[in-house]
């Protein structure tokens, strides 16, 4: 009976009722109890934090519903598939580098994903392609603002995903950049991920065409292991070969990982990019690191990145940057009619 009792009082007392203005102490409060039950001042900052999530609301469910049509329609299912990773992604970045002042920078980015009612079959139109984008910029993408990277031009492309093992897939890719005129492409992409005595090892081998650029290969590498206190490891190697200019970009980077609380992480990296042309050797040597914070719920977030580098161009003399980024992502689970 003393335990049917014990239940009944713990079930009474909800954490609505013990989280309740009235009961919580007043150094909980960052203002005066009798200040709880204020109407909120009317200011601008209301005003537009107010606008900028409706904002998300609408244009989420925008995307969403672009990505459900366009996959009923390509693929003639009356029914969208559960998958789809549609995005909009917008930012506003400033950096300020050595010698230089804080320069704000808009960007922009955006990815319609359709997995066809075929399981293998997908339609993905991007705005651009990491294949044309020179390595030690992929490499550094978050350290740059839009400005700084290689204008490239959206691509479609109609991609055949095949299993062939557990831990192998293959895709397919056809497809053209989006513009006048249309430079068509074709790609191979296999990747594989294994266990190997405490550590994830994972690998990628790319072969493309462009019709414009030629061919082209890439090979990636990395070891990735939990190190311990919420930490993991990633160590990856990666190699591209372009055949036109015949000549191999490469890379090395350490990555370390933490997610510091449910709102921020950390990220901070070394990197040593090298070239085959004239000769074998490194081009410039890099480290940074990335504190990303969650402003609000999943889709507004805030980036800053302070960096040095040592590149051979400037006779690896120190450049250091300090870079701020606030990032909105439009996106939504399109879900079955």
């Amino acid at each position: 009976m003393a335990t049917l009792a014990a239940s009944i009082t713990r079930a009474e007392i909800r954490p609505s009722d013990e989280l309740s203005p009235d009961r919580l102490p007043p150094e909980f409060f960052t203002f005066t109890p009798d200040e709880y039950w204020l109407e909120p001042k009317d200011s601008y900052w209301m005003s537009f934090s107010n606008w900028v999530i409706r904002q998300e609301h609408t244009q989420s469910r925008r995307v969403q519903a672009l990505g459900a049509w366009a996959d009923r329609t390509l693929s003639g299912n009356p029914r969208a598939a559960p998958n789809n990773a549609s995005y909009l992604r917008l930012g506003l970045a400033t950096e300020s580098r050595t010698g230089e002042l804080f320069d704000f920078d808009p960007e922009a980015r955006f990815k319609l994903d359709l997995p066809t009612a075929e399981e293998k079959l997908r339609v993905v139109v991007e705005s651009e392609s990491d294949d044309l984008i020179p390595l030690d910029e992929r490499r550094r993408d978050r350290q740059l603002t839009s400005d700084e990277r290689t204008d490239t031009d959206p691509t479609g492309a109609l991609s055949y995903l095949t299993e062939i093992t557990d831990a192998i897939n293959l895709s397919n890719d056809v497809g053209a950049r989006l513009r006048f005129p249309p430079d068509a492409f074709w790609r191979a992409t296999a990747r594989g991920r294994w266990n190997l005595a405490g550590w994830k090892l994972s690998a990628r081998q790319r072969v493309y065409y462009f019709h414009q650029d030629g061919w082209g290969a890439s090979t990636w590498l990395g070891f990735g292991k939990d190190v311990g206190d919420g930490w993991t490891f990633l160590a990856s190697s990666e190699a591209v070969w372009q055949h036109d200019d015949r000549h191999f970009e490469v890379a090395q980077i350490f990555d370390f990982h933490k997610r510091l609380n449910n709102r921020s992480e950390l990220n901070p990296r070394f990197g040593v990019l090298g070239d085959s042309e004239p000769n074998w050797r490194h081009e410039s040597i890099f480290a940074d690191v990335t504190w990303r914070y969650r402003l609000y719920h999943d889709w507004l977030y805030a980036e800053v990145i302070p960096s040095i580098e040592f590149e051979r161009e400037n006779d690896f003399k120190e450049d250091t940057s300090l870079l701020l980024r606030v990032e909105m992502f439009f996106s939504g689970n399109v879900l079955r009619d």
